[in-house]
C-alpha cells in the first residue's frame, strides 16, 4: 500500500500538533511537513510534494485559498482539503474555485478526515454535506449560461447529477447499479467533454448551466 503524504497548514500549533500526532498513528499516511501560514505552505508544497495538503483558510499574511491557487498552479497533482472552523459564507466558494478538492469543517470526526484524505488523494472531491449545498446555492443564485449538454450520454448526465449531489463513486454505483469501475470511466468522460479537470468543477459547471438543480 503506498503511502499517502501530508502537509498540514495552520497558524494554530497545537492544532498542527494535534493532526500530525494522529495522523502519524496511521499506517499509509506520513506527515511531510507542516507550515504556520500561507507563505510556508506554498514553499513547504514545492520543496516537500505532498500528496495531500490540509489547509487551514484563514491564516496571517497569505491566506490558505491564495496560497491553494499557487500550490495547484505549480503542481497540479496535489490535492487540497480546506479544513476550517466554521463555515464562512465569504471562503467556501472563493476555496472550490481555487482548486480544493475538499472542504471540511474542523469539528469532523477523526475517522472521516482520514477517509477524506484518501478520497482525495484516489481522485475524489469530498464536501461536507453543509459545504455542498452552500456551495451549490451560492452557484444557482448567480448568473446562469444554459447550453445544451448533447455531448453527454444518458448515463454521464444521471452519473453527474450524482456527482452534483457530492456521492462519491461507490454509492454512485450503488445508487445505478453499475460497477464502481464503470463510474470512474463516466467521471473520466464527463470531465474531458466538459474541459474541466475534476469533479466539483464538473458539479459548478452544472448547476451553473441548469442542467441538475441544486
Amino acid at each position: 500500500m503506498a503511502t499517502i503524504r501530508v502537509l498540514i497548514a495552520d497558524d494554530h500549533a497545537v492544532v498542527r500538533q494535534g493532526l500530525r500526532t494522529f495522523l502519524e498513528l496511521q499506517d499509509d499516511i506520513e506527515v511531510v511537513a507542516d507550515a504556520c501560514n500561507g507563505e510556508e505552505a506554498v514553499s513547504a508544497a514545492l520543496e516537500g510534494s505532498p500528496d495531500v495538503v490540509l489547509m487551514d483558510l484563514v491564516m496571517p499574511g497569505l491566506d490558505g485559498i491564495e496560497a491553494t491557487r499557487r500550490i495547484l498552479r505549480e503542481r497540479p497533482s496535489t490535492r487540497v482539503i480546506a479544513l476550517t472552523s466554521f463555515l464562512e459564507d465569504d471562503k467556501v466558494l472563493p476555496a472550490v474555485r481555487a482548486g480544493a478538492a475538499g472542504y471540511l469543517l474542523k469539528d469532523v470526526e477523526p475517522a472521516e478526515l482520514v477517509r477524506a484524505i484518501h478520497t482525495v488523494n484516489d481522485g475524489e472531491a469530498l464536501l461536507h454535506p453543509a459545504v455542498t449545498a452552500r456551495v451549490l446555492r451560492e452557484v444557482a443564485a448567480d448568473e446562469r449560461a444554459p447550453e445544451a449538454d448533447g455531448a453527454l450520454t444518458a448515463r454521464e448526465r444521471e452519473v453527474l447529477a450524482l456527482v452534483a449531489r457530492g456521492l462519491p463513486n461507490k454509492l454512485i454505483a450503488r445508487e445505478l447499479g453499475i460497477a464502481e469501475k464503470t463510474v470512474k470511466a463516466h467521471v473520466s468522460s464527463i470531465l474531458a467533454k466538459l474541459g474541466v479537470t475534476d469533479r466539483t468543477q464538473a458539479a459548478l459547471l452544472a448547476v451553473r448551466r441548469g442542467w441538475v438543480e441544486p
